[in-house]
Formats: C-alpha cells, sequence, structure tokens
C-alpha cells in the first residue's frame, strides 16, 4: 500500500504574507486620510429647536416660534421661508413667536438658523 504525503508546509507562511499586506494598505489608508484632511472636514452640528402651525388666531397664518436649545446662544438670526419665499427674519431670542401670511393649507415651511461662526444650517423643513 503506498501513502502519498500532501505537502502544507506552505500555507501558513503565505496566508502570513497576505495579513501582512492587508495592515500595510489599511494602515496607508489611515495615515493618508489624516495627512491630506479628508477626516477633518466634518463641521459640527448645532442642536436648536423650531416648531411651525397655524396660528391660533387666524388659521391663514402660520406662526414660528425659537424653542431655544444648546446652540441658540450662538444664534443670530433665523430665516422664514414659507412655499419657497422669505417670509421674514425672527429674532434669536429664545420663546420669540412670530406670524407669517401664508393663505392656503399644506404650506412648505423652512427654517435657517444663521450662527455667529458664519455658519448656516436649516432648522425646521416642515409642511404646514
Amino acid at each position: 500500500m503506498a501513502f502519498t504525503k500532501k505537502n502544507e508546509e506552505a500555507v501558513s507562511p503565505v496566508i502570513g504574507v497576505i495579513l501582512m499586506v492587508a495592515i500595510t494598505v489599511i494602515l496607508a489608508a489611515v495615515i493618508a486620510a489624516f495627512v491630506f484632511g479628508m477626516a477633518g472636514n466634518v463641521s459640527k452640528t448645532k442642536i436648536v429647536a423650531v416648531t411651525a402651525g397655524r396660528d391660533n388666531g387666524n388659521a391663514a397664518n402660520i406662526s414660528v416660534t425659537n424653542q431655544g436649545g444648546q446652540d441658540a446662544s450662538r444664534l443670530n438670526n433665523l430665516q422664514v421661508q414659507i412655499a419657497g419665499a422669505v417670509a421674514g427674519n425672527l429674532t434669536s431670542s429664545v420663546g420669540n413667536s412670530q406670524s407669517y401670511v401664508a393663505g392656503g393649507t399644506n404650506k412648505h415651511v423652512v427654517v435657517v438658523g444663521e450662527f455667529n461662526d458664519g455658519t448656516s444650517q436649516v432648522l425646521l423643513d416642515t409642511y404646514v
């Protein structure tokens, strides 16, 4: 009876080389991301709550209220847009509310906050 011997000596070194190459490629990608600044361009989301609803006194009007939040002190201005047009500005004081003439139903309301660091962010995007 003849026995054949399998040669499995090269399996372990081949797997080791593959793992070393993979680790080197991943490490090079991480270093390149930091060197070229790809990881540093993420801006922090500001937290300010704004609500919009139909005005109790007049259903044709939309009332927008600044509810405040963690970044309310950094807020310079709130720009209110109704149905794609700028309806006006709401002051940055917490609790301030303003009514805007909208007419009709299901109006698209967008409120953009402008902050003292020069950034702006959409704080509310809803239909009223």
